[in-house]
């Protein structure tokens, strides 16, 4: 599968900005360097979905992390309104039943369905004070193999589990990761991390990348160099 996507494709910039106009002056900023946003909680909920449809009709691919978890019924009807907008990827929770409600909420609508394993900030730690009996690998293992049985498109994960998963669900699923910093960059809040050219190399399919871009003092810049990184990575 990863031969298959070309570099620039493989990068996804997260636009996690306040509000429309400033994710609207970060696109054109980037021009032609990024062709895959994400837009979650922050922008979505600032006036923000509106965007998907315009990126969607512009040739860009959006990636709507919302990390959808609900009673079934509530699942599928919001997947069902989401997959109007144009968007390539959508996450949900790796919960067998939310998962099953958004296979049904996007019927034939052509929006792929990502699980999210765990959440990249957190730790065995964490799991073990909200009360999960499993550490960070093997819950992550455990809910890919749900996610393959059930038929989800793709995980998203720490790029540090890419390897382990990859020996787990093979080609079949598609695997993006959060948590890329290039070299020299800070890793603010996430605690599972990695940069770019380790990540393709562990077997990741897609990299999630936010403030490391939009904090450059150059973003496209930036964006070209972990899209020169990926084909690097890629070529090996």
């Amino acid at each position: 599968m990863p031969s298959q996507i070309a570099p620039r494709d493989r990068l996804i910039v997260a636009l996690d900005l306040p509000g429309l106009e400033p994710a609207e002056a970060m696109v054109a900023r980037l021009g032609d360097a990024v062709t895959f946003y994400k837009i979650g909680y922050q922008l979505a909920f600032a006036g923000g979905l509106p965007l998907v449809r315009k990126l969607a009709d512009e040739g860009k691919k959006v990636f709507i992390d919302l990390k959808l978890h609900d009673i079934g019924n509530t699942v599928a009807r919001g997947v069902e309104s989401i997959a109007k907008l144009g968007a390539t990827f959508l996450t949900v929770h790796a919960y067998p039943q939310t998962m099953k409600a958004a296979l049904e909420g996007r019927a034939d609508s052509g929006l792929k369905i990502l699980a999210v394993t765990v959440l990249t900030s957190y730790d065995d730690n964490d799991l073990n004070a909200a009360g999960y009996r499993l550490g960070v690998a093997d819950l992550v293992a455990t809910r890919a193999r749900q996610a393959q049985e059930i038929g989800i498109d793709g995980l998203v994960c720490s790029p540090e589990e890419a390897a382990s998963l990859r020996k787990v669900v093979g080609d079949r699923l598609s695997l993006v990761t959060p948590g890329i910093r290039p070299a020299g960059a800070a890793s603010g809040d996430q605690k599972r991390i990695m940069t770019p050219a380790r990540a393709i190399a562990a077997g990741a399919d897609y990299l999630v990348v936010g403030r490391p871009v939009l904090e450059a003092a150059d973003p496209k810049a930036a964006a070209e160099a972990i899209v020169v990184e990926i084909a690097q990575a890629s070529a090996r």
